[in-house]
């Protein structure tokens, strides 16, 4: 009985001399020793006898108390590899992560009021932090049923409020679904499709993604922002943004958008990866105003990049492509032909010239000319080789078969300029004739398109010139 009590006192004095030195080495030598006196001294315990058959490893005979404190002095990704030791050792894990103490311990929820300015980081501490609890509930949940392990995990995040749509009280700047984004890649890494397809169903079963959306694409545009931006943020930064593969990409938007109808695909990428206002909502409106910035479109251009760029997807299709351009440039009325041009070029040459290739064959040679025309502008405007649309109008001139087809074209793309110049004209002399304020950017759109006009005539000569 005294041999026990003096292998009672060792044991939890050197836990104590491990919790009082700082060097990882010092630390192991002290468990070296906590172990070899364990070994040495063994303390009696109470064991069933399926315990004696299975406890081959000394880790597995520790005192429970012990044990804890080991743990407690582990970090995340110390704990996370210690898990793969043995079956017993990762259930003993499962149950010690699964207790309110160490949730409240290592589970932060310290989401708001970071300085984003700063090298670091509070945020990144934060962020690589959710990173490893990642790594731990992947590994501690290895044997686990997908969905039992799905169940068990987003168990512990369920009551955070950053980590839920609509509950969270600073919307802007909250590192919350940041932190779940990182969580839940680092914790699906590797999984098949067939799985990945289980986490979004659980995920939208959780989260009732499915009903959220559908409240905001069957209304009119912009009348739930709040909901709007929630579904924007979630989407973004928990299933699309943290996967650098643009396969992974394509998988979680074509998970997101492949439910609905192809004109409430149009409204929720428009959400997803629309221009945003100053006060963060979806800008429903800023399309309809020439000038908007080539970084206010990026993201959208990006993402049907994204979905054309998918050759051998039966879902995503040229024409089913179209079709949603057609439709997002009208939302929620037609976009100014300027922004329309920009977001083409964006796109890409192959997008592009599809769009421009599908109004020629339909005979819609106005809205053609007119597209080409600020497509020039725009290249102008935004610095790009004009050699670029001489080279689409020549492709798109393939486009007719005849002779009078292909002078036709070309003399409704000459025409217009001189409507389009005519246009801004007009618009310029209204606004001054009712005393509106500043004018200049008119003016200068003229002379831009004007510059344009005589630059792309330049290109087209010399091509020419060059081809005799």
């Amino acid at each position: 009985m005294a041999r026990d009590n003096f292998a009672r006192c060792d044991w939890h004095l050197l836990v104590r001399q491990c919790a009082t030195h700082s060097t990882r080495l010092t630390k192991f030598w002290l468990l070296v020793q906590l172990f070899w006196k364990h070994l040495l001294y063994p303390v009696r315990t109470i064991t069933t006898r399926s315990q004696r058959k299975t406890s081959g490893c000394f880790f597995e005979r520790l005192p429970t108390e012990v044990f804890d404190l080991i743990l407690n002095k582990l970090s995340v990704l110390e704990i996370s590899a210690f898990s793969m030791v043995s079956k017993a050792i990762s259930s003993y894990i499962v149950d010690h992560v699964s207790t309110q103490v160490w949730k409240n311990r290592m589970i932060l929820q310290t989401f708001h009021h970071f300085d984003f300015s700063t090298k670091d980081k509070p945020a990144d501490i934060t962020i690589n932090h959710y990173r490893a609890l990642g790594l731990l509930f992947k590994r501690c949940t290895l044997l686990l049923p997908t969905k039992e392990r799905l169940r068990f995990i987003f168990a512990k995040f369920s009551q955070i409020p950053c980590f839920m749509m609509e509950q969270c009280t600073a919307v802007i700047g909250c590192l919350g679904f940041t932190s779940y984004g990182v969580f839940l890649s680092t914790l699906i890494a590797g999984w098949d499709e067939l799985e990945c397809h289980r986490v979004f169903n659980f995920l939208c079963d959780f989260t009732n993604l499915p009903r959220k959306i559908e409240s905001v694409v069957t209304v009119k545009p912009g009348a739930n922002r709040f909901l709007e931006l929630q579904i924007r943020l979630f989407c973004r930064q928990v299933l699309l943004n943290p996967w650098t593969n643009r396969r992974d990409q394509l998988f979680w938007l074509t998970s997101i958008l492949k439910p609905w109808p192809m004109v409430s695909q149009a409204r929720l990428l428009f959400i997803l990866y629309g221009p945003l206002l100053p006060d963060g909502s979806v800008g429903w409106c800023e399309p309809h105003w020439e000038g908007l910035s080539q970084p206010a479109l990026w993201d959208l251009a990006n993402a049907l990049l994204l979905l054309h760029g998918e050759q051998h997807s039966r879902l995503w299709t040229t024409d089913t492509i179209l079709a949603i351009l057609e439709e997002l440039t009208a939302l929620p009325m037609a976009w100014d032909v300027e922004c329309v041009a920009r977001l083409l070029i964006l796109c890409g040459n192959s997008l592009c010239y599809s769009v421009l290739a599908s109004k020629a064959l339909n005979g819609r040679l106005f809205e053609i000319s007119k597209l080409i025309v600020y497509l020039i502008l725009v290249s102008e405007k935004d610095g790009y080789c004009m050699n670029w649309s001489v080279k689409m109008l020549q492709q798109v001139c393939q486009v007719f078969t005849t002779a009078a087809e292909k002078w036709s074209f070309i003399q409704s793309v000459e025409n217009m300029f001189s409507e389009v110049i005519s246009e801004l004209y007009d618009v310029i002399i209204g606004e001054y004739m009712n005393q509106e304020v500043d004018q200049r950017g008119r003016f200068q759109t003229v002379c831009t398109l004007l510059n344009a006009s005589a630059h792309f005539h330049t290109e087209i000569v010399y091509m020419f010139l060059k081809n005799e």
